[in-house]
């Protein structure tokens, strides 16, 4: 528990003095944030505001977990490392994204297809790698099998060992675009995502804690409600420290934000959000854990679909944040509204978790 604890710290402490660095970094080479036109006039002063805040949160993220690993004599495991691997990988697509925004002078970054052939090729790096490193428990990092609060008996190798990687590879790209674009979309407002995934990387702080006190410990004869999870410990380090590099973060990215996460940040916690719930194998509770996401996706989703049927819009502008913007509300108000209603989805989330354990005792 010592190293989660010092993962956090570290990563706080890393992204707090950091932060400001990179805001003058980024300010004397003007890299800094365009504003589309037809958003909230609001949002106009925010034009020129240094972006590519994300690069702190994965450093703080990479120094907060290998500096507590270094500190309390362990070694690295491989679901802590594949973790990583996904969060850097995304992350980089999210920086190409914004660089090429910052050098074309323009709200619009990378092709469609650019983006979709990098995240390809980082998700099916990870979907292929996550079933290899089986340790001395037989247990890969990631299982073939559909999971809600822990895995089902729906198993995606029904038909063989081939087509179960095959479809595990669409199913796990799919968990990762889907999450990273959720977070992509609710970043339009300053802190709300980054408050919303410190609360969400929370939930899944006390989950992995708690796997890591019920995990199975023979897969044999398992105990009663024990979780098949690999390196739980070296999970919920990562979450640790990603809560840590947010929490600095969030001290210059609260409004008016001083920085903004930019593509970097929220393709990297988007991306880790889905990793954890793959490997947690917890991959529909993250439906709830991620409540807020969510509903900003199926606003932009409902909005499109019921403008392209109708040529008539549901809400003032999507994502749901700016609708209420445009309603009226503060900027401030939405953002903490929306941290109050990520909290509500957290917290039933936990409930289910909790419940569906003492259900197996």
């Amino acid at each position: 528990m010592l190293s989660v604890l010092i993962s956090g710290a570290i990563a706080l402490v890393a992204a707090l003095l950091g932060t400001p660095l990179l805001i003058k970094l980024l300010v004397a080479r003007q890299y800094g944030q365009f504003v589309r036109q037809d958003g909230p006039t609001a949002h106009l002063t925010k034009r020129g505001t240094p972006t590519m805040g994300g690069i702190i949160i994965i450093c703080a993220t990479l120094v907060g977990y290998f500096g507590a690993n270094l500190l309390t004599g362990r070694d690295p495991n491989a679901s802590g490392l594949l973790l990583l691997f996904l969060m850097c990988g995304m992350g980089f697509i999210g920086f190409l994204d914004d660089f090429a925004k910052i050098r074309h002078k323009q709200s619009l970054g990378l092709t469609p297809w650019a983006k979709i052939v990098g995240q390809g090729i980082v998700g099916i790096t990870f979907a292929v790698l996550a079933l290899r490193f089986r340790n001395s428990d037989h247990r890969t990092p990631a299982s073939t099998r559909i999971s809600l609060v822990r895995d089902t008996n729906i198993n995606l190798a029904f038909a063989g060992a081939i087509v179960g990687v095959i479809l595990f590879i669409i199913w796990v790209n799919f968990l990762i675009t889907a999450w990273s674009n959720a977070v992509n979309l609710t970043d339009g407002l300053d802190g709300l995502a980054t408050g919303a995934s410190m609360i969400a990387f929370g939930s899944y702080a006390l989950i992995t804690v708690w796997q890591m006190g019920q995990v199975c410990e023979s897969v044999v004869n398992p105990a009663p409600g024990c979780y098949d999870v690999r390196d739980p410990r070296d999970l919920a380090m990562v979450c640790v420290a990603i809560i840590g590099a947010c929490f600095g973060f969030l001290w210059w990215n609260t409004s008016p934000a001083q920085i903004f996460m930019g593509d970097t940040g929220s393709l990297a916690l988007g991306a880790a959000f889905a990793g954890l719930s793959i490997l947690t194998h917890t991959e529909f509770l993250a439906l709830l854990i991620g409540g807020l996401f969510l509903l900003e996706v199926l606003s932009d989703v409902i909005q499109v679909g019921f403008f392209k049927l109708t040529r008539r819009r549901v809400f003032k502008m999507a994502p749901l944040h700016h609708h209420f913007e445009l309603k009226g509300w503060k900027e401030v108000t939405v953002v903490v509204r929306f941290w109050i209603i990520q909290t509500i989805f957290v917290v039933v989330g936990i409930g289910l978790f909790y419940t569906e354990w003492l259900a197996q005792q």
